[in-house]
């Protein structure tokens, strides 16, 4: 028995429970129309004026960015004070929605290794 099977203990469990898990963890997912990937930042920033505070070391900020992959780079999206909440929200809900995904994931496996995928 591999390593994986035994920390998750789906091998444990009949055909009828590990279905039963897979839909429990697919209606625990929240719906797609509100997910956001990536990570919330906060910076803060020099604004490069001659004089100004910031060039003493007063950062301005903190601002808030929604830092994402795009390819191998990183891009870093301002997120404006008042869809801080909401942008926080759309995150959390991209975990959400991760972790059961790779829960379901592991289920199918499980299931496709005794042949009722299905």
């Amino acid at each position: 028995m591999s390593t994986h099977k035994a920390a998750d203990g789906l091998s444990e469990l009949s055909v009828r429970q590990l279905r039963d898990r897979r839909r429990r963890a697919a209606r625990r997912a929240p719906g797609l129309e509100t997910v956001v990937a990536g990570s919330l930042q906060s910076q803060r920033r020099r604004c490069g004026k001659e004089g100004c505070r910031c060039a003493r070391g007063e950062l301005h900020g903190p601002y808030l960015y929604l830092s994402l992959r795009v390819g191998r780079r990183t891009q870093m999206v301002y997120v404006p004070a008042e869809l801080a909440d909401e942008v926080g929200q759309a995150v959390a809900a991209n975990s959400e929605v991760q972790a059961a995904l790779a829960e379901i994931s592991a289920i199918n496996l499980e299931l496709l290794r005794r042949g009722k995928l299905g």
